[in-house]
């Protein structure tokens, strides 16, 4: 009763001021929210920064890029850059390397946490097919993912291996802030794993993947009679002959490879192989990107001509089957200098990851442009899996790295990194054990207070 009288007099006092006391408390819930948004909508300016946009502007000396909102709203040369930049927040990267982060491919980052421990891999599943998706499992919390934000990764293609079926499922894209909702987008991507067999011929998957493509274009144009015919015949809607069933699952993602909606992304080495897959893309129109193709450099202007990404290692230099005899440290410059655009992927998976800049380092030592290299871990992965990043360019995400020196350096470390215009950090588990044990502590060595 006390209180409720004590309410009553602040609202006759505030009431002077045509206030209640409930609508204070909304007032100041407003005033909560609009601070902390004006947090979260902090804008940045990285000035004086050597800026590779991997983009029409080439590399800018003495640049400024301003990001807000997680996108990047300007990006100003030297001669353009305004005096008076109003943000929140300047950092001068006194004339250090800024570049988009980059994006890791064709591994279990996110699926697989100890290769020798079983339950903590969750990349494949015997029963896997076409319709398989991995990004159930996806743990953002991996301890992987830190790591590899070392390497300056700041988003990752994350494959599964799929099972005894033709198809391995889909690929699905992550970003490596490491909050619950980094997956970008799910099921972007198809996979199917061709070549060599232990157990019969090569030939029966070929086969098997002509005909899943032949009896689905037979199904939608079946489809596409049938609805014409109920248009036409609005009298018999009932009619069960021009009922059109919806397809199923694994056939609504065939469907998808034959719109062009989702590339599909073929393991394959042989060049027999990589020409028949060419001939299907011709034939059924599908977005094709070949994976692994050691052989790819015996056909590069076939590749070129057929605009044909390839998606392959740059330090895969030795036969690892007979498919795979033309393996070199060339390859992926010869793929270039052909017009094909080559996406650089490591052996090894997600532990390996971070050493994407040290594999580009030696496609470049072994003839690839400097600017193909960039491009082949930024705007070319961007450009495939349709993700909007990979290029310093205003409406691209703010995912961003500001390097000590040159990123192919074995002794360059990254300084600072954005992922959606956020900074993160890159200590990793490494770092925490490395400082845990090395402490001074009146305990045993092995332990720390």
């Amino acid at each position: 009763m006390k209180q409720m009288q004590l309410n009553d007099q602040l609202d006759d006092q505030l009431g002077k001021r045509h206030i209640t006391l409930s609508a204070l408390v909304k007032v100041s819930a407003v005033a909560l929210f609009l601070v902390t948004g004006a947090v979260q909508a902090k804008s940045t300016a990285i000035t004086n920064a050597t800026v590779y946009t991997v983009a029409s502007m080439g590399v800018l000396e003495q640049a400024t890029v301003i990001i807000e909102q997680g996108k990047i709203i300007e990006v100003y040369s030297k001669q353009n850059t305004p005096q008076d930049i109003k943000v929140d927040e300047i950092i001068d990267a006194k004339g250090r390397i800024l570049t988009p982060g980059f994006i890791g491919s064709m591994n279990t980052l996110g699926l697989v946490e100890v290769s020798a421990v079983a339950k903590t891999r969750d990349g494949g599943d015997k029963k896997a097919k076409i319709t398989f998706d991995a990004s159930l499992a996806f743990n953002p919390k991996s301890t992987l993912i830190a790591y590899n934000r070392k390497g300056g990764i700041t988003s990752n293609i994350v494959a599964p291996h799929g099972g005894e079926d033709l198809f391995a499922g889909q690929t699905f894209a992550v970003d490596l802030s490491g909050e619950f909702t980094s997956i970008i987008e799910k099921q972007n991507a198809v996979l199917v794993h061709l070549g060599a067999e232990n157990k019969g011929s090569r030939a029966r998957n070929l086969q098997a993947l002509d005909h899943k493509f032949a009896d689905a274009k037979k199904a939608l144009a079946k489809k596409k009679s049938k609805q014409e015919a109920k248009n036409k015949d609005k009298k018999d809607k009932d009619k069960k002959d021009n009922e059109v069933k919806e397809p199923k699952r694994d056939e609504q993602v065939i469907n998808a490879l034959l719109a062009g909606e989702k590339p599909l992304l073929a393991y394959a080495d042989r060049a027999s192989d990589l020409l028949a897959l060419l001939a299907l893309k011709k034939k059924y129109g599908i977005d094709l990107v070949l994976v692994g193709a050691s052989d790819a450099v015996l056909i590069a202007n076939e590749i070129a001509d057929a605009k044909v990404p390839v998606i392959l290692s740059s330090i895969a230099n030795l036969p690892t089957s007979f498919d795979s005899l033309h393996a070199s440290l060339t390859n992926m410059a010869t793929l270039a200098k052909a017009g094909v655009k080559v996406i650089l992927a490591p052996k090894g998976g997600s532990h390996n990851l971070n050493q994407l800049r040290f594999d580009a380092g030696i496609a470049v030592a072994n003839g690839l442009p400097r600017a193909d290299a960039f491009s082949a871990l930024t705007a070319n992965v961007a450009d495939v899996f349709k993700l909007n990043s990979g290029r310093i360019a205003v409406g691209k995400n703010a995912d961003l790295v500001l390097w000590s020196a040159d990123p192919f350096e074995l002794s360059t470390k990254v300084d600072l990194m954005w992922i959606n215009g956020k900074a993160v950090s890159t200590r990793s588990r490494q770092d925490a054990l490395r400082d845990r044990y090395t402490q001074k502590s009146n305990m045993p060595r092995a332990y720390s207070k």
